[in-house]
């Protein structure tokens, strides 16, 4: 029987079309030939969900060094201060950037006369240093990104395209000491054909992987397909075990993934027991303003102490006309469900939110593979530390776009080792009879890393999940040897490694710090560590 092998070749191969993925080609778009890999449609991403914003300095009375304290503290001692400085630092010039592409950010005439960006403030930040596009600044920024992007002749969209696994000289030839990374091998969705992408280049900028979780804010996408691929290639991991949840997810049976905006705390909501009472000032002296880290274990606390499905976040001592001029995404959901948030509190809940580890990176964004990047959420760069701070997740897929596409542009477009690729070769396998083992597995999969990996964790919790995780992935080993792909078997297999990595970045953490909190190790380390996973595979085995 012959292989038929579908190839397609280029400079710059990007798997990803968020803020991160889009940035990064449209900078290197003059000089280079990019195909674009989307998973779903071009704005199906945690970029176009994000409402919040971006945080750079624009205030007078802010500065870079106030941006890298903030950043520094809500981090829990655990960043990297050269990234952070890093970031801080070219925040401005990589947000004028996107301006210079028309992103329509919010402005406001000030006393003077003049017409300045209006700035928001949101926990964590000492100074009101978040540009914003209303409330749906993630929407605006996608949109413009997109339409720049199909305007240019020398980038091509794939939509509808799953990245199965990457190309590098070992997967070609297992005896291989090269490090090289020469295309991926992609699921077209659209015709059900596993192809080739040949490539000097290949950048991943596929998000997180907060799908891991049974409640989630992200979108379906968000299945931590870039770090489970960068890790079966041979990349170091680090620090998975600290997964953001977002402290106030709507909680209503019509509105799974919607989130509730830093930036209405950061105006002055309150979050209320479901008796009216405060109780944010009980558990830190910023109360609503604290890192997002306290307060989801806040609202995760008071839940469970009360018996309670939700706490609530109270914005109705503002007027009607300011929360529909700054809210209005918001205030028009909320009105769709029959919620007026100028009236009543509304229902919150905890939900996983951003990955703050993922594929270990220099600040050009290169990893351990020659010719291969990662840059945005799938990247570990040091800047989040153990607790992402508000606004600084857009911002950082800006700032390392820039400068990996730098480094691509100097360093990346020399060589000339180009191997034969074999085509896919599905001769052995057959269309699955039945998706019952899939989808049981994968619910199965959320639901106890939800339970037993989520806000708060123990040491048994860990193991137990440890030997689920390892029993789930023989199965779908087993399943994926034998039947074709499909996307949900892809995002399993993925999903699956990326628990894994999380579990065990968890289990060698000995303390509890931001975003990772065991009650079995309570107390912080006074010196403590990233957590690093290095593959038997990696170039550093060598």
């Amino acid at each position: 029987m012959s292989i038929k092998k579908i190839e397609h070749q280029c400079q710059v191969l990007v798997i990803g079309a968020g803020a991160a993925g889009l940035t990064l080609a449209l900078r290197l778009a003059d000089q280079a030939d990019i195909i674009v890999l989307s998973k779903a449609n071009l704005s199906e991403g945690s970029t176009y969900y994000a409402q919040g914003g971006i945080a750079a300095v624009y205030d007078e009375n802010d500065s870079i060094e106030s941006h890298v304290q903030d950043t520094l503290i809500a981090g829990a001692g655990l960043c990297d201060e050269e990234a952070v400085r890093f970031t801080a630092e070219n925040a401005r010039q990589s947000l004028e950037n996107l301006i210079s592409c028309g992103v329509p950010f919010d402005k406001e005439t000030n006393a003077s006369g003049e017409e300045k960006f209006h700035l928001t403030r949101e926990g964590g930040h000492s100074h009101r240093r978040i540009l914003h596009a209303a409330d749906a600044t993630g929407k605006a920024v996608q949109k413009t990104l997109n339409n720049a992007t199909k305007q240019h002749k020398n980038i091509r969209v794939f939509e509808r395209y799953n990245a199965v696994d990457l190309i590098t000289d070992q997967k070609l030839n297992n005896t291989s000491t090269s490090t090289h990374c020469h295309g991926a091998y992609v699921w077209n969705r659209n015709t059900e054909q596993v192809e080739v992408i040949k490539a000097q280049v290949v950048v991943l900028a596929t998000g997180g992987a907060s799908k891991v979780y049974q409640y989630t804010s992200n979108p379906d996408v968000a299945s931590g397909d870039g770090i489970a691929m960068a890790w079966r290639a041979g990349c170091r991991i680090a620090n998975m075990e600290f997964n953001q949840f977002h402290p106030t997810s709507l909680f209503h049976s019509d509105a799974q993934n919607f989130l509730l905006t830093e930036a209405l705390r950061g105006e002055g909501a309150y979050l209320r027991r479901p008796d009216g009472t405060r109780f944010m000032p009980e558990y830190d002296e910023r109360a609503e303003l604290a890192p997002r880290d306290i307060v989801a274990r806040a609202i995760d606390r008071e839940m469970k102490r009360l018996g309670a499905d939700s706490m609530f976040l109270d914005i109705s001592h503002k007027d009607k006309p300011f929360i529909k001029k700054h809210f209005p995404t918001i205030y028009r959901r909320c009105r769709t469900l029959g919620m007026k948030m100028h009236k009543k509190p509304i229902p919150v809940v905890p939900a996983a939110h951003y990955t703050c580890g993922g594929i270990m990176t220099d600040l050009n964004g290169k990893s351990d593979l020659d010719n291969l990047y990662a840059i945005g959420e799938v990247a570990y760069t040091g800047l989040h530390g153990a607790n992402r701070m508000a606004s600084n997740s857009l911002l950082e897929c800006l700032v390392f776009a820039e400068s990996a596409a730098k480094h691509i542009q100097a360093h990346a477009f020399h060589k000339t080792h180009s191997p034969n690729i074999p085509a896919w070769d599905e001769s052995k396998v057959s269309h699955a009879d039945e998706n019952v083992i899939i989808n049981h597995n994968w619910h199965e999969l959320r639901l106890f890393m939800w339970d037993y990996v989520g806000i708060v964790r123990t040491n048994k919790r860990l193991e137990r999940a440890l030997r689920r995780i390892e029993l789930l992935q023989q199965e779908v080993h087993d399943y994926y040897a034998n039947f074709k792909v499909s996307n949900n078997l892809l995002e399993l297999r993925n999903l699956l490694d990326v628990a894994e990595l999380i579990v065990k970045c968890a289990m060698s953490r000995k303390e509890s710090r931001g975003l990772h909190y065991n009650l079995d190790y309570p107390d912080k380390l006074e010196n403590s560590q990233p957590s690093i996973l290095i593959p038997t595979n990696s170039p550093l085995n060598k």
